[in-house]
């Protein structure tokens, strides 16, 4: 199951990559600081495969609400496309605690990496 992208992951260009990862294709649109990709793409990156792994771990029917997000961004983004994939560190019935991490070129060295705590609104 892939669970729908909210819109801001269309204006991302977000698409899906091998084995539960998401790819954001390079765009000029993209870019922040002359040089390098903006903090708030790859952020927004992380928070929706993050979002997107619970999802898929629950299935449907589930609201899904951040708590927290807390980004270390670990070296600069080149102007190239971006893959990330996060891992559930902890399903509760009412939170989910979630490490997402973005990369380029070589997945062993990260750009930047999250830690989620996620809202888990299940149906009454």
């Amino acid at each position: 199951m892939n669970a729908p992208l909210p819109p801001y992951g269309g204006l991302l260009g977000l698409c899906d990559g091998p084995g539960g990862e998401m790819r954001m294709p390079f765009s000029p649109g993209l870019i922040g600081a002359p040089g390098r990709l903006h903090g708030g793409a790859i952020a927004g990156l992380l928070e929706l495969v993050a979002h997107r792994t619970v999802l898929e771990a629950i299935g449907a029917g589930v609201q899904l609400k951040p708590i927290n997000v807390t980004v270390d961004f670990l070296r600069e983004g080149r102007l190239e496309d971006v893959m990330a994939a996060a891992t559930i560190l902890r399903l509760g019935r009412r939170v989910a605690n979630v490490r997402a991490e973005a990369w380029q070129a070589d997945r062993a060295r990260p750009i930047a990496a999250a830690r989620l705590n996620i809202l888990v609104v299940r149906p009454a």
